[in-house]
């Protein structure tokens, strides 16, 4: 019986995962649909564009809590059930690929990059403290949000792996739920690579031409 409950976790962070807050919050506070405007992207930062800082937050915040939240449950409650650090990468990247490819809205989802950071505050705070450090630093120095989450998704596992003994005891599952995450988010910035890589990637705080 309980080999059943890795799945069952899995399917339920996966579900958790495919609530699209970008479009639920556009929806609930009047704005147009994310989707329909901008990078086409349902994440916070295209709801930025939208001119609502609320409403970007308020996703910001979302998608980061379906990250967390069902590893966080696995982590409190999943002992007794024999689920452990396996189910937790499990349920995390389960997560992940519900905010990328999300069940209730045409599989058309976002880039994951809070939702990840989300997976990453519940693997190890400090580890998701790391992450979005070296976040701040690239977009700071060079403007591009999209250059800065590529980078932060290569380090985030090596960080993991570097921590490893010093700051907590790494795991071969999360490990892998990890450099699966960021190959992930990579592939689904692939068009924002051919636009940095063409000069023409918008930086943070620029405005487009008409």
């Amino acid at each position: 019986m309980f080999m059943v409950f890795p799945w069952l976790a899995a399917l339920a962070a996966y579900l958790l995962g495919s609530l699209s807050f970008a479009v639920i919050v556009s929806r609930a506070m009047g704005l147009s649909d994310p989707r329909g405007y901008g990078s086409g992207n349902p994440g916070a930062t295209n709801v930025l564009r939208s001119g609502s800082k609320k409403a970007a937050i308020a996703t910001l915040l979302l998608d980061a809590f379906k990250g967390w939240l069902p590893v966080m449950l696995v982590k409190w409650f999943g002992e007794p059930y024999g689920l452990g650090d396996g189910t937790m990468a499990a349920v995390g990247l389960a997560a992940f690929l519900g905010h990328l490819y999300p069940v209730f809205f045409r599989f058309q989802g976002g880039k994951g990059v809070a939702t990840a950071v989300g997976v990453l505050l519940a693997f190890q705070p400090l580890l998701a403290l790391a992450t979005v450090a070296s976040f701040a630093i690239i977009v700071f120095f060079f403007r591009y949000v999209s250059l800065a989450s590529m980078v932060a998704a290569l380090f985030a596992p090596a960080y993991y792996l570097l921590g490893n003994g010093v700051a907590w005891q790494a795991s071969g599952e999360k490990t892998l739920a990890l450099m699966a995450m960021g190959v992930l988010l990579i592939w689904r910035h692939r068009e924002n690579i051919r636009r940095l890589w063409a000069g023409t990637e918008s930086k943070l705080g620029s405005k487009k031409k008409p």
